[in-house]
């Protein structure tokens, strides 16, 4: 397991990759699609797995993936740390929930303007801003996906984005993982971005003000002419050393336009043409 320094909300935690889909595959599903029967008698539970669920998240995204603990969730709870096992066997179960708990926060309008390119544009800002919201998704390897309920509600909302336009089905499932992991890519800058200014206590703007005079004492812009000018005209634009927002909208409409030239010749093909 990869450890590295991170700093979220003020405090040092060690940031740690996990992997979805590790736990006990059973239970997993059970807990997530809520298929196992529940006690008929006795006092009713003063604990529920979604009530769990969210408690932990809100551990990870106020101490960051690496402080995530069943006894940090219980102590969130006021309960007692083995009381959690009686509903949830064990953190890397618990992690499949939280995936798929968040995931339930999406908006799926079923009415987007602007045909697929829109459709496609809301679905990649909602995937941002949920990665900005709960960082510790980043960290959250899910190349054997938690197949929770809103797992599978994102995946056949996001094929409907594209349905109809003339893709194979295996085209249609590419272009949502190319979206997705545009995304992803995005949005750890982003996260990145933010977490360096917490951590040195500057803004970018006041970092690349230090920088900017220490750099022009030393680098010669005749040796590097283009870096000198397009990095100048980059810091005019941005005042700082990079722009996130700025990168993920550009992108993604570059993205877009690449789904649309495949969609266009899949129409020319279609037309024999």
């Amino acid at each position: 397991m990869a450890r590295v320094g991170w700093r979220t909300a003020g405090q040092n935690v060690a940031v740690s990759t996990e992997y979805s889909g590790t736990g006990d595959p059973r239970r997993s599903i059970e807990l997530l699609w809520g298929v196992r029967e529940r006690p008929r008698r006795g006092p009713r539970p003063r604990l529920t797995v979604p009530g769990i669920a969210r408690a932990a998240v809100e551990v990870a995204d106020a101490e960051g993936l690496g402080g995530l603990s069943m006894r940090r969730v219980a102590e969130r709870l006021d309960v007692a740390a083995m009381s959690l096992y009686t509903y949830v066997p064990g953190k890397a179960e618990l992690l499949d929930i939280m995936v798929d708990t968040v995931l339930g926060e999406q908006q799926r309008p079923s009415r987007v303007p602007g045909g697929w390119r829109g459709r496609l544009e809301q679905i990649a800002r909602q995937e941002w801003a949920l990665y900005r919201r709960h960082p510790w998704l980043l960290q959250v390897a899910t190349h054997r996906p938690p197949m929770g309920p809103n797992v599978i509600a994102k995946y056949d909302y996001e094929l409907r984005a594209v349905e109809g336009l003339g893709l194979s089905d295996v085209e249609m499932d590419s272009v949502v993982a190319l979206i997705s992991g545009y995304v992803h890519g995005a949005a750890r800058g982003a996260v990145e971005a933010a977490q360096a200014e917490r951590r040195s206590g500057m803004t970018d703007e006041q970092w690349w003000s230090a920088q900017a005079p220490l750099l022009a004492e030393v680098v010669d812009p005749e040796r590097y002419p283009i870096a000198a000018r397009v990095g100048a005209a980059a810091g005019r634009a941005y005042n700082a050393p990079a722009a996130p927002e700025h990168a993920f909208e550009f992108g993604l409409q570059r993205v877009l336009d690449g789904i649309d030239v495949l969609i266009r010749r899949r129409a020319a093909a279609g037309d024999g043409s």
